[in-house]
């Protein structure tokens, strides 16, 4: 029985990690999806409802993350490098943490969302975390490797393109607003929500490195 026990502690729990990095990963692409409601929505009570489900969400991400971790001090073996498990919860953590700043802010400064590059980076906001959801999922069996890959292509493809979008937004604004603290307010969101692509890119070259090293 003690052998059993102590041969119990170098059995890689691939399905605790795996499961977890998949509600993570669930998670993120439902606040994706949520941020583009937020920005969707025209009155502030109700948008301050859908941040309040966005901050919810955002906490449970905190707990996962924290499971993550926990289970990393409890297992010898993981399923892949011990860093690269770290790295992965951080930057998965990330994208749900810049996601929900970005939707706080809009109604913290009361900014009207009906703006362009607002709307657009909310939409790739979506679509980023949803190829981020994509690639976390195949992590678990590696079979679909032209899946992960397509998928980690894209987020990079979107991060190229929230790039552009927030230097046009950022040559609109100062074409054509004239109000300066609406300015500096539209300057920070567009800031932040450019950041979510860019954490996305951050975990999808995690993803990449782990494939390059397991598949």
């Amino acid at each position: 029985m003690a052998i059993a026990a102590f041969l119990k502690l170098f059995t890689p729990k691939d399905k605790v990690f795996y499961s977890l990095f998949e509600e993570v990963a669930n998670t993120v692409a439902k606040m994706g999806k949520l941020m583009k409601e937020v920005v969707s929505e025209s009155d502030f009570d109700k948008r301050a409802a859908l941040i309040a489900r966005m901050e919810d969400f955002e906490h449970v991400n905190d707990d996962l993350t924290h499971k993550i971790f926990t289970e990393l001090g409890r297992n010898f073996i993981t399923p892949f490098d011990r860093e690269d498990i770290h790295y992965l919860a951080t930057s998965l953590d990330d994208i749900a943490d810049y996601i929900y700043a970005s939707a706080k802010k809009i109604n913290f400064y009361k900014v009207n969302p009906n703006d362009p590059g607002i709307q657009k980076m909310a939409d790739l906001i979506e679509q980023s975390a949803d190829q981020i959801r994509n690639a976390v999922i195949e992590l678990r069996n590696m079979k679909n490797m032209r899946l992960i890959t397509d998928a980690l292509v894209k987020v990079n493809s979107i991060e190229n393109q929230a790039d552009d979008i927030f230097d046009l937004s950022i040559d609109r604004l100062f074409e054509t607003e004239p109000d300066a603290k609406e300015v500096i307010k539209k300057r920070e969101i567009y800031q932040v929500m450019e950041i979510v692509t860019d954490k996305c890119e951050d975990a999808a070259n995690v993803i990449e490195s782990i494939i390059i090293k397991y598949a």
